[in-house]
């Protein structure tokens, strides 16, 4: 079984910085990337970062300069350093993981139950 834990989200005012973490634990073989995505009221789940295992990042454009994903491979930890966070940032934000369960198993998507990220003033 896979887990996987966003802890970091709250209430910032615009301009200001977050620090999301995501710790993914239980059966985790082998971990090939891990993703933030994000879904705002009333639209759908958008990504906004990756990071594979050897530290290949891609971002969304409109989080580009401002967030940055790592990976913590010893601890199956992956953050997102938001800064100059905007009112559109608002949204809950999740964690997924891409990774092989067992040496058997296939490559799946697991996910994580979100945290709450609001911008405002």
């Amino acid at each position: 079984q896979v887990q996987l834990v966003e802890s970091g989200g709250g209430l910032v005012q615009p301009g200001g910085s977050l620090r999301l973490s995501c710790a993914a634990s239980g059966s985790t073989f082998s971990i090939y990337s891990m993703s933030w995505y994000r879904r705002a009221p009333g639209r759908q789940r958008a990504l906004v970062a990756t990071i594979t295992s050897d530290g290949t990042t891609n971002y969304a454009d409109s989080v580009k300069g401002r967030f940055t994903i790592s990976i913590y491979n010893a601890n199956n930890t992956a953050c997102l350093q938001m800064n100059s966070l905007k009112p559109e940032d608002a949204a809950v934000y999740y964690c997924s993981a891409f990774l092989r369960a067992t040496p058997e198993g296939i490559p799946l998507d697991y996910w994580g139950k979100g945290t709450q990220v609001t911008v405002s003033s």
